[in-house]
């Protein structure tokens, strides 16, 4: 049976929740997972259980502060770049991981290029970039050239919103919800995993201090990251991934793919912004061939 063992790692005066899948043998080095938000959860990674199971490799992942089991509120001084990523260096030392890779989706690939562009980490084997962004405003403008592909109606409630500030008239709810269906994710199903189904306790607050209202506004404290002239600097090889009708748009993923220098683009052509949910057969099976290749 596969071993899991949970934990938690005193931080900045409150807890980080960890979870690490399977034990590390030979030289296959341990994946850490960052996940998005600012603000979700951990959980949805648990579909990759199996890659411990059937690869030998450790997987370590964790609630970022102010969220799920590292749930934290009314603290808007902490929801920055500077303490996500002083987490994460600490969650390393902690848990003993002074050689890993690393794989960020959404804002955890944020905060997995800002780790590796402004922090110079060593130890790194491998990034694997999972339907993520270079740059704020990149992600800005790409979200709302594809509002223009809802109906009049929505854009014209998008639209309001954004100009007013208000979002809370029904119809721009609706608008954005349709939205995040057709590029993000939709409601799981009954049999959908039940690490997909099972309740948690996202960080509203972190996402909103963090990132701003909503996808196409970036307003918050990430609303000027950007690491587009750091991305030709990058060492280590990286793997991009992203999905063709996703947050993370085409552009994006090439922008990227053209200019870090050993990289590897992989487009899951009918997946939305969680590939490794939608696709997770290939997506493990790539994750396999990627990191055995990259262990040394």
């Amino acid at each position: 049976m596969m071993e899991i063992r949970e934990g938690y790692m005193p931080f900045m005066g409150y807890q980080t929740y960890y979870r690490m899948v399977g034990t590390q043998t030979g030289n296959k080095k341990p994946l850490i997972l960052l996940h998005g938000g600012p603000g979700s959860t951990h959980n949805y990674f648990e579909v990759l259980d199996r890659l411990a199971e059937e690869d030998g490799r450790q997987l370590v992942m964790y609630d970022q502060i102010g969220c799920g089991e590292s749930y934290v509120e009314d603290r808007p001084d902490l929801w920055n770049a500077e303490v996500w990523i002083r987490e994460l260096e600490e969650l390393r030392s902690h848990l003993g991981l002074s050689q890993a890779h690393l794989l960020g989706q959404s804002w955890g690939g944020m905060l997995l290029l800002e780790y590796l562009c402004n922090h110079e980490p060593e130890g790194i084997k491998s990034i694997i970039l999972s339907s993520t962004l270079p740059a704020s405003w990149m992600w800005g403008q790409e979200q709302m050239r594809m509002v223009r592909y809802l109906p009049q109606e929505m854009q014209d409630a998008i639209e309001k919103a954004t100009a007013s500030g208000d979002y809370s008239d029904p119809a721009y709810v609706e608008a954005e919800a349709e939205y995040m269906r057709r590029h993000a994710a939709e409601t799981p199903k009954e049999d959908a995993p039940d690490c997909l189904r099972r309740p948690v306790r996202k960080g509203l607050e972190a996402y909103i201090t963090g990132w701003g209202p909503n996808e196409f506004t970036p307003l918050g404290t990430l609303k000027d990251y950007d690491v587009t002239g750091q991305l030709r600097d990058i060492k280590a090889p990286a793997l991009i991934v992203s999905g063709g009708d996703d947050l993370c748009t085409p552009y994006i993923a090439k922008y990227m793919y053209d200019r870090i220098p050993e990289s590897r683009w992989e487009l899951f052509r009918t997946c939305r912004h969680m590939c490794f949910v939608e696709e997770n057969e290939q997506y493990i099976k790539l994750l396999k061939d990627w990191l055995n290749a990259n262990d040394e």
